[in-house]
């Protein structure tokens, strides 16, 4: 075989339909034109106006809460928002969206997502609705887990939201390629040409910490967001600093020893979103599944996300 994964000697097109390789094999799909799950994600996509994923190499970083508390800021200022939770083996965005322990309803057109804390205008799909107990472990190999994003990606009935947000796990591998392929590959084909082209996916928010352990594996995020063509809205730096919840001081308590989330932007030529100081109250709300913007109005953090917010919402006009 070929390092392509054809046949030595090319393809013979009348072949197709016994080819081993008809799976992953462009030539397949060409003869049989567009991949109807691709339609399906088309038609779902197309009601998005903004479609974000938010990203990080490194786990631990806070990403999950990032994405919670950009969706909570972004209904705040009046926008209908969605998440969806693609962090297969540890959902953790039901718990911090105050919806852990619901139920996903089916209709004819299709999954019905959750209404999150008691807003309908923040709505949200996970894995975590669907096990058994919310202490089962999901053991799973990537083909498994490709499926089940394919199918949140075509079954879930969002209806005309203005920001998806899509929380993935850490890392560059198998749920990263497949949200990426499936969403650029997605085929509207109700889309007026006479009209603004819808976007697949507006790009990434990156999240990392100003340590280089952390940073190190960020780049290679970025790098991953560059070969498979996955825009860089921006990088979050997230808990660049304690913040004393009595005399709101902020202390470092990572040290940035290589310049931190600003140099590393500067010098791949990516945008700093802003950077999120760290206050335990974030993480009672989350445990609570509470709103940031309700119980740490004119915090440091709260300004930090209102930013990171508006700039979001600038760059993905």
């Amino acid at each position: 075989m070929s390092e392509q994964g054809q046949p030595e000697g090319g393809c013979a097109p009348d072949k197709c339909s016994t080819c081993p390789m008809k799976s992953s094999c462009g030539g397949a799909a060409n003869q049989a034109g567009p991949d109807p799950d691709m339609i399906k994600v088309g038609k779902r996509m197309s009601t998005i106006k903004h479609k974000i994923l938010v990203l990080s190499g490194k786990g631990g970083v806070g990403k999950s809460t990032v994405s919670s508390q950009l969706a909570t800021t972004l209904v705040s200022k009046g926008y209908k928002v969605g998440v969806l939770d693609i962090d297969i083996c540890g959902p953790s965005i039901p718990r911090m969206l105050g919806c852990e322990g619901e139920d996903v309803h089916g209709s004819a057109d299709g999954w019905s997502p959750v209404c999150a804390q008691g807003n309908e205008n923040l709505s949200v799909m996970s894995i975590g609705f669907l096990l058994n107990q919310k202490d089962d472990a999901v053991i799973w190999r990537g083909p498994r887990k490709n499926a089940l994003i394919k199918q949140f990606l075509t079954d879930v009935d969002w209806v005309d939201l203005d920001y998806l947000i899509v929380d993935t796990p850490p890392g560059t591998s198998d749920e990263h390629i497949s949200i990426v392929q499936f969403m650029m590959g997605a085929v509207d084909e109700d889309q007026d040409p006479s009209k603004p082209q819808t976007k697949k996916v507006d790009g990434a928010v990156v999240v990392t910490t100003p340590q280089e352990v952390s940073l190190a594996a960020v780049r290679k995020e970025i790098n991953f967001c560059h070969k498979t063509n996955l825009p860089v809205i921006g990088v979050v730096e997230n808990m660049s600093a304690f913040v004393c919840p009595n005399c709101q001081t902020e202390h470092p308590l990572f040290a940035p020893s290589t310049g931190g989330a600003k140099k590393m932007c500067e010098d791949m030529k990516v945008h700093l979103l802003g950077a999120i100081p760290l206050d335990p109250r974030v993480s009672v709300a989350c445990d609570e599944g509470k709103p940031v913007y309700e119980t740490m109005k004119g915090t440091p953090v709260m300004d930090a996300l209102n930013h990171i917010v508006d700039e979001l919402v600038k760059l993905c006009p």
